[in-house]
């Protein structure tokens, strides 16, 4: 009852302010001059550049219009076929271009926008998190969101707030502001009491992807392989690993693996003595991607390894490797599986709750990748 009383208490708003049909009251020329006006200012500011803009329900293209009359390159999407009709009639000879389709996923393939130009629409659409990311994706970078909004109604107020609006954006943009619409009587033609508003973001510039890389030394006598049981480090304490750590700046994953095979277990390998079997990218249940690299070695009898890092691990032993215990940390126990079974790229992508340690019983999150 909420949302059919709430929809048709914003069409009845809607009504006053399009004069009784959607063309957001532009058929005034002096509320047309004011949104014009507004919308120079909301528009990047690239002088001599044309913009691509994307006016996701463009009704009849009273906006889209007016983002072509400054010579930018226009793209309106609206599901209603008569709008869209309408919108090209009033569109024609400005070079715009109008599909008919959702706008919470827009049918333009794989083209990148400058401007994503929305009015009154976000707060009708489900999954509002999801739509802004969709819709950041389609912007270049640099790009920017003008996004008309606002609540309307007093006793039951419908629509979407712009604090609400921000925080929703926060993730995916780099810079935010709002600018209060209701004040200027001049862009609806009449006062209003109602909450009304423009949020104006720029895309947040992309995230160069970064992973810590760390380096796991399979290290074989026979059929058997050695483990060491992790101590007071804060993460999987308590479970057997593999020897194991980190590549440093500057530092090769093989000379990586050799420094830390000597700093855990006391034995100098050389650089032609171990082999990459196996590559994992894995992430733990709460914690950032990694790249993995799992190294081989085997070790013949005379050269034994010793616990050189007693605060950080409290034994050590050999395990067979057609019978590797339960209680290791199961990316590491999925690493050694994966080995046996001659696979060579692999992913383990842990889900939120799962556990660290290895769960005979829990889900299999080890995928081949090669």
């Amino acid at each position: 009852m909420r949302a059919e009383s709430s929809t048709t208490a914003y069409w009845d708003a809607a009504a006053a302010d399009f004069d009784n049909e959607p063309d957001h009251g532009l058929r005034d020329p002096a509320v047309r001059d004011a949104w014009a006006a507004r919308l120079r200012g909301w528009l990047p500011d690239r002088p001599g550049e044309v913009l691509d803009v994307l006016d996701l329900g463009c009704g009849t293209g009273s906006l889209a219009r007016l983002a072509a009359e400054r010579g930018h390159r226009v793209t309106g999407v609206d599901a209603s076929p008569r709008m869209a009709g309408l919108a090209r009639a009033k569109l024609a000879g400005a070079g715009a271009t109008v599909l008919v389709g959702d706008a919470a996923e827009p049918p333009v393939g794989e083209r990148r926008f400058d401007v994503l130009l929305v009015r009154h629409l976000l707060w009708l659409l489900p999954d509002r998190e999801a739509v802004l990311r969709r819709w950041a994706r389609l912007l270049r970078p640099g790009g920017r969101l003008v996004l008309i909004e606002g609540r309307w109604g007093e006793s039951d107020p419908v629509g979407l707030a712009a604090g609400e609006l921000t925080r929703l954006l926060t993730p995916l943009t780099a810079r935010t502001y709002v600018e209060q619409l209701a004040p200027d009587e001049a862009l609806w033609g009449r006062p209003v009491r109602d909450e009304r508003y423009v949020l104006v973001a720029d895309l947040a510039p992309p995230r160069r992807h970064a992973e810590i890389v760390d380096v796991h030394l399979l290290l074989r006598r026979g059929d058997r392989i050695l483990l060491a049981r992790r101590a007071g480090t804060g993460y999987a304490d308590g479970l057997l690993h593999a020897p194991s750590g980190h590549v440093e700046d500057g530092e090769d994953v093989r000379a990586a693996l050799l420094r830390e095979t000597a700093e855990e277990i006391g034995i100098d390998l050389t650089p032609d003595e171990v082999r990459v079997v196996l590559v994992m990218q894995h992430k733990s249940p709460r914690g950032a991607p990694r790249t993995g690299w799992f190294f081989e070695a085997e070790l013949g009898e005379g050269r034994e390894p010793v616990n050189r890092e007693p605060e950080k691990c409290s034994e050590i032993g050999w395990f067979r490797l057609d019978e590797l215990p339960d209680d290791m940390v199961a990316y590491c126990r999925a690493g050694v599986e994966a080995y046996r079974a001659g696979q060579r790229f692999v992913g383990h992508w842990h889900e939120p709750g799962d556990t660290v340690a290895y769960d005979p019983d829990g889900p299999d999150r080890l995928t081949p990748l090669g």
